[in-house]
């Protein structure tokens, strides 16, 4: 494939754990971030953004932590952000230093507005500030990608200058954010176009584009944009992100994929060539997904394209006897290509410990042996109580393992008494940091109510409960529940989740699964935003 101008495929760059991490409540720890660009790079994505190294030092130790593992001759390029600050961009370099393919991105703002109100800046100092940052970046690296933030507000002339002046420092890769979701397809591909004809030094780059849902239109502008030229797209699994979320992944490969017969044009091949646009591997689609979800605790609605549970589903009775003739009647792909099977049984009580983790492996997940030690507990546990367990039930037993918060404080018991005649009573028993165990009880307006203020009465950390969702993973009245809470504290919001085949034993799992991130974030180092402007912004 060609490196700069105009590559012969569309290169995916997820930032799921940069930006799609910016959602609130979705924050994860180090290993969950690892765990999940294990993920990434079985789904054969092209650029990881890792995270920001300099907002704190979990970041800094997430990004270094990926590209040691992940970043090999054999993976993904593993990105890092950074402001136009020598600071920034000597902390991402540092940070990056074990990728086989390390990419330092950086960025300044170029609209007018951010120009006046946030950078308090002139133009003539951010045309100086950007190649002379770019230049430091391509110091460290040689892959260097740069950035106009608010690039679709901007005045197109201005943005034209900045980048050129990028290109001529040293940038591989030029990108145009939609940063507030505000432009439309017809204006997205214009702007695009535009870079196109009014940039001298463009093919020696390739054009990616970042945007924002705000408006819906995130997807719709990206395919705008690969038809006028731009070869990269930044996007996130299940389209998490800041506000309304980015770009999904999940919908933009799919809609190339459906429709590359319209796309190939656009790539100087023939309509009817078969060869893929990108070089995902679709079948880690739903996967991904699952696990993403599951790790962040942003549940998937269930009308999401692509991943959602009624993706495939047919409820209209004309739409099920055409699908029973013919597929093609009704679904315009394969719900096996992005790896949706049957619902198999693939293991039972008498399954041992070997069978259990390679099974594990075969769904994508790599446990620590402590991890595996206790999931497999979980799994015996669960084979005395359910006659079938599903590749789902497996999966719901590894995440719940996987995305653990440190445990600060630990659930010892849980006891509760309810009914239409009874005031609902919960009795809990948690180990406090310092070993201690405390017991304590309350009433609520019902079970789950009960436990969280007697959690609260033990616990003691400030906080309001503002989201409850019990989801199903399987049919049955012995299915295992999954549990999503969040919880805001001051302008943080933090989510726990915890799955058991009893929903009060989750629920409160998931309580302090959350109690307990807030808890260490009280206790730890403040994380800076990405798009936040520091004294140190002047180079």
């Amino acid at each position: 494939m060609n490196n700069q101008g105009s590559p012969d495929r569309i290169i995916i760059f997820d930032t799921t754990l940069r930006d799609g991490e910016q959602s609130p409540g979705a924050t994860l720890n180090v290993d969950e971030k690892l765990t999940i660009a294990r993920q990434l790079a079985r789904l054969r994505v092209d650029v990881i953004e890792a995270g920001f190294p300099f907002a704190s030092s979990g970041d800094f130790e997430a990004v270094q932590k990926i590209a040691q593992n992940v970043g090999t001759e054999e993976g993904p390029t593993i990105c890092g952000l950074a402001r136009a600050t020598r600071q920034d961009i000597q902390t991402a370099a540092e940070a990056l230093k074990p990728a086989f393919r390390p990419r330092i991105h950086t960025f300044i703002a170029t609209s007018d507005i951010h120009l006046k109100y946030k950078l308090k800046k002139s133009r003539a100092e951010v045309l100086e500030i950007a190649p002379e940052m770019v230049a430091f970046a391509k110091s460290f690296v040689e892959d260097v990608e740069f950035s106009p933030e608010d690039a679709g507000r901007s005045d197109p002339e201005f943005l034209y200058q900045v980048i050129e002046r990028a290109i001529a420092a040293g940038a591989t890769t030029i990108n145009i954010p939609d940063t507030v979701g505000y432009t439309t397809p017809s204006e997205f591909g214009a702007l695009i176009k535009g870079i196109k004809e009014n940039v001298p030094n463009i093919d020696q780059a390739i054009i990616s584009v970042h945007g924002h849902n705000d408006l819906g239109l995130a997807v719709a502008n990206f395919l705008e944009a690969v038809k006028n030229g731009a070869r990269q797209l930044e996007c996130t699994i299940n389209g998490i992100g800041e506000r309304a979320g980015n770009a999904a992944l999940e919908e933009l490969v799919m809609a190339l994929h459906v429709r590359r017969q319209y796309y190939n044009p656009f790539f100087g091949r023939p309509a009817e060539s078969e060869e893929p646009l990108t070089q995902i591997d679709t079948r880690q689609i739903y996967k991904t997904s699952r696990l993403v979800s599951s790790l962040t605790g942003m549940l998937v609605q269930p009308n999401k394209a692509i991943v959602g549970a009624n993706a495939f589903a047919h409820e209209s009775g004309i739409h099920q006897d055409g699908v029973l003739k013919n597929k093609l009647t009704y679904e315009i792909m394969d719900a096996q290509s992005i790896g949706l099977t049957d619902n198999q049984i693939v293991l039972g009580k008498h399954s041992g410990r070997n069978a259990f983790r390679t099974r594990l492996r075969e769904l994508g997940f790599e446990l620590s042996e402590d991890e595996l030690n206790k999931a497999f507990v979980k799994f015996k546990d669960l084979a005395d109580k359910k006659k079938e367990i599903t590749d789902w039930d497996l999966e719901a037993i590894a995440n719940d393992e996987i995305q653990q918060a440190p445990e600060l404080f630990r659930l010892e018991l849980v006891q509760v008494s309810c009914g239409d005649r009874s005031s609902p009573t919960a009795t809990v028993t948690v180990r406090t940091p310092t070993g201690e165990e405390l017991t304590d009880a309350a009433i609520g307006t019902g079970p789950v109510d009960a436990v969280y203020k007697a959690i609260n009465r033990v616990v003691n950390v400030p906080n309001q409960l503002i989201e409850f969702s019990v989801q199903s993973v399987t049919a049955g009245i012995d299915a295992i529940g999954e549990v999503t809470i969040r919880l805001k504290y001051e302008d943080r919001v933090f989510s726990g989740h915890a799955a058991n085949t009893d929903i009060i034993v989750a629920s409160a799992h998931a309580y302090l699964s959350a109690l307990n991130r807030l808890y260490a974030t009280l206790h730890s180092d403040s994380r800076i935003h990405p798009q936040a402007e520091m004294a140190e912004v002047a180079p």
